[in-house]
Formats: C-alpha cells, structure tokens, sequence
C-alpha cells in the first residue's frame, strides 16, 4: 500500500485510556523531581516551577511533536496503525542527575542557582552524548539478541517499574487496592467498566475520591500563575563552564547517557517485538536533541523513548495518547498546576497503572522471543535486583544518618562490608552488578541467548566488548577510569576466550547434539547443531 492512501488517525478512542498510563508515568517524574529540587537541594519555587518545569513540559512538546509524526510516517509506510513510541523524562537517569550531578554541586557550595546552572549543562552536554548513539545505535541492534535488550528492561521493570509503586499501594491499601483491582479489571482482564470508561481514569479517579474523603489530599492554588518557557543561555553557558572547569564530573555524564541511548535502543527493540518498527538512530537522535532543548529552557533532565510501548500497543492506541500527555503536562507546567496535581492526586491511585505497564511489557516479552531465549531473559533481569538493593541499602544508611545514629560506617566501608557479608548480604558482589546495569543485563542476556543459538562467537565478542567495558569503568565501577585489569575485567577475558577458542577445538559431535537435562523443561532441539558462528 501506497504511503499516500492510508488514512491514519491519530487520534482513537483507545488513546483516553493509553493517556492515563502515560500521564501518570510522566507526573510521577515530574513530581518527585520537583520535590527534592526544592525541599532537598533547597532550590526556591521560582527556579522549581518557573524554569525546571516548563523547560522539562517543552522537552516533552519537542519529541511528542516527533514521535507523532513518526507514528503516521510509519502507519503510512506499512499501510497499517500504529501506536506511538511513549516519551518523557527517563527515571533512572533523572536520579542520576539529581544526585550525581545536582546534589554534589548543591552540598558541596550550599549555592542552589549553581546546581541548577551545573545541571542544565550537563543536561546540555549529556543530550550531545545521546544523540551520538545513534552512530552505534543500529549497529548494537542488528548484532544484539532480543531476549538480551527485552529482558534487561523486564528487569528495570520488575523491581523499579512494578515493585515499587505495589509497595506504596501497600502503604496505603485503601486507596491503593481500590485503583488496583480497576487496573486488573480493565486493563489486564480486559474487561469493559459502566460507559466504556477508560480504567485508568476510574482508578485515579476513584483513589483521589476515597483520598479525599480520608483527608489524605489537598489543594493548594499558592503556586497556580504563569510560568512560560524562556531560553537560559546565559545560565547554560556558565553552567558548561563548570563542567569543563571540572571535569571529573563527565565521568557520570557519560556512562549515564552511554546507558540512556542503550535504553532508548532496547526500547525501540521492544515496541518492535510488538509489531510496530521504527528507526532507531533517529530516536536516538530525538532523545539526545529533545534533552538539548529542554536543557536550554531551564530543565537538566534527561528525555527519552519511555519503556512500555507494548502496554500502550496493547490498549489500541494510536498517538493521540502522547499529543494528549505533551499538551496536558505543558499547560500544568506553564500555569503553575503541577504542585495543585501533586497534592490532588495519591501515590497510592496513580501507582497501579504502573504495575501494569510493568506486568505488560514482562508479558509481551515472554510472547516475542523463543522459549528457549527465556534463560537469557533471566539472566538479564538479575544485575537490576541488585541495583535495586543497593540502592534501597544506601537509602537505608541515608535515613539512620537523617534520624541522628552516630559513628554508624559508612556503606562500602571494609568493616560495614565485612559485617554484611558475615549476614548473608554480599554487598561488594551487589554493587559491581548495580553499576551499569542496563548494559551488564543486555550483556549478559547476549552471552546466554547466543551460546543458547551456537552463535559462540558473537558471544565470545560480548564477552571480550564487556571486559573492555569493565576495564575503563563503564560497568561495574563507579566512574571512567584508565585502563585496569581487575579480578572482573579478567573474568570476562577468560569467558570471551573460551567461548572463542573452544569451539573450535572441540569434537563435532560435542557440538551437534545437545545434552539432555533430567527434569528440566526441554525447549531445545537437542540434535539441532550449533552455528559456529
């Protein structure tokens, strides 16, 4: 069919409900960004609401306006409809840059308007970094597995995306279960509500009344005004400056954005596996560009292709879900309403909608990737949960310190370590996994998917591309470092040997015919021989 005679619509009635999904995703960020800009890093409400918040609405405007568009390009292409590629603030890049970026600044001068000038440079810079993806970006994906690039972000979404907002839900039952069995009702039961009412609406809906009633929402107009978005190049400037006055602060630049690009990658890979295909150079480029362009309008925030598509894929929407989200966060941004939301709306009401995109999107990749690709998957998901240990184990120690314990060690301390390692909790091993997980899930998924295939020597170059990785620090280190060998960079040398070398001198028949394993589920054709490849 003819780019010229499909007629795609981008708005559908399925959009009302994809809406919610992504509106709550993107308020979510916005909200607890906000919160700890000016309650943490004591940023006064100007810069908060007046600068921040409208420059990160107008970063989402630029690649809604994109991703749209290429919505229609694509159906068009395909003769088919589409749904649109979710966009807005990355979440884990986003605490990255409040506390890796912002927060170091702010304690080290005391001085907020320099935090904020530092982070919309590196948020400048970073957007630069970003966009080079796209060099590499279809490179990675034509040579990565699926099952590599989907199950490291099933594990971004079991333990950030759906165990964390199902423990607020459990924080706050009332409100929490009522919004969730409305979710599982609607949205994975896919059984209609009085009216067709779109689900996500009922539950929020529904939590904010009950919220209400239970005198846990209120509504402040204080900060309702105009705010509208302004250009900050003088402050970008002096904020570039410090960067490269300082340039020990690029070593969490970079690995971050290396790691957004990947996810804005394995996003693309994902909404693939659901059917709909875009070019994910140009993604790369947009995120990269959409982050410049918010950077200069005051927000240090990286944007990226958000994870979930197949959740949205699945509700039937069409674009009109990301125009209504870009259009509904701007006006809220430029009139001041985000605060008023913020105390409108429970956490507890919004936060089932994220279990669903979470319990989606592991679904679909159960569905697109062979059965035997799911040990790849597993594996994949693994470094995230101990991302997320470490990082609930560092909050844990913020909060002793907060509530007064003195002369407690500081976590990674030999001692504190020693101590958690004689109680079972092997910190040290949990730390180099959470440090870049995204890249050692896909890396490992990789390995295990292509041995999984006899394609050993595409799992012999992940092995030996991780080692160079490992050695300059952009996993399992804190920062980029010179060149070393350590116990993990050589861990990876000897896997990349072997799987390079051995293959090679190994009998035939070895290779031919798979070993059986008692009492395990057999998804393997165990006469299938390997590629060799």
């Amino acid at each position: 069919m003819s780019q010229d005679s499909y007629n795609y619509r981008l708005f559908a009635r399925s959009d009302f409900s994809a809406f919610w999904a992504l509106f709550t995703d993107n308020l979510v960020n916005l909200m607890v960004l906000s919160a700890i800009c000016q309650f943490v890093f004591q940023m006064p409400a100007e810069i908060v609401y007046g600068r921040i918040v409208p420059g990160a609405a107008i970063a989402i405007l630029a690649g809604v306006a994109v991703y749209a568009l290429m919505a229609k390009w694509a159906a068009q292409k395909h003769g088919r409809d589409v749904t649109a590629l979710p966009y807005g603030i990355s979440t884990p890049v986003m605490f990255v840059y409040l506390f890796g970026v912002i927060g170091p600044i702010y304690w080290a001068t005391q001085d907020a308007m320099l935090a904020w000038q530092v982070g919309i440079g590196a948020g400048f810079m970073g957007g630069i970094v970003a966009a080079l993806g796209a060099l590499i970006g279809p490179f990675l994906k034509r040579i990565t597995p699926r099952a590599g690039m989907l199950g490291t972000l099933c594990g971004i979404a079991l333990v950030f995306i759906g165990s964390v907002p199902l423990t607020q839900i459990f924080e706050n039952p009332i409100v929490g279960f009522t919004a969730l069995v409305i979710i599982l009702w609607g949205l994975v039961g896919r059984f209609q509500l009085p009216g067709n009412l779109p689900a996500g609406l009922v539950a929020i809906a529904a939590g904010t009344v009950i919220a209400i009633v239970l005198g846990q929402s209120r509504l402040e107009l204080d900060s309702v005004g105009f705010y509208p978005p302004l250009p900050y190049v003088g402050d970008l400037i002096a904020g570039i400056q410090y960067l490269f006055a300082n340039p020990e602060l690029f070593l969490v630049l970079v690995p971050v954005q290396i790691y957004n690009f990947i996810e804005t990658m394995n996003n693309v890979e994902s909404a693939e596996a659901a059917g709909d295909e875009y070019p994910v150079a140009v993604c790369q480029v947009t995120d990269g560009a959409g982050t410049m362009i918010g950077a200069v309008f005051g927000s240090p925030f990286p944007t990226t292709v958000y994870i979930g598509h197949p959740a949205y894929k699945r509700l039937e929407a069409h674009a009109g879900y990301i125009i209504g989200v870009g259009g509904v966060i701007a006006f809220a941004a430029f009139f001041g309403f985000l605060a008023f939301l913020n105390g409108l709306i429970p956490i507890a009401a919004a936060a089932p909608i994220l279990v669903f995109v979470a319990i989606s999107l592991i679904t679909n990749t159960a569905m697109a990737i062979k059965p035997a690709h799911m040990a790849a998957v597993t594996i994949a998901i693994l470094p995230h949960i101990s991302s997320f240990l470490v990082t609930k184990w560092g909050s844990l120690a913020n909060a002793l310190r907060s509530s007064g314990v003195e002369g407690m060690p500081a976590l990674g301390s030999p001692e504190l370590t020693a101590a958690l390692l004689m109680e079972g909790a092997h910190y040290e091993g949990h730390l180099a996994l959470s440090q870049g997980a995204i890249i050692t899930g896909l890396v490992w998924g990789a390995i295990v998917a292509s041995i999984i295939d006899g394609r050993f020597r595409t799992a012999g170059g992940f092995a030996i591309a991780a080692a160079i990785m490992s050695s300059i620090g952009i996993v399992h280190a804190a920062s980029l470092q010179m060149p070393q060998l350590d116990g993990i960079t050589i861990g990876y040398l000897i896997t990349g040997a072997f799987l390079l070398l051995y293959p090679a001198i190994a009998p035939k028949e070895d290779l031919d015919h798979r070993i059986i394993v008692p009492d395990e589920p057999d998804f393997l054709d165990t006469d299938a021989p390997s590629g060799r490849a």
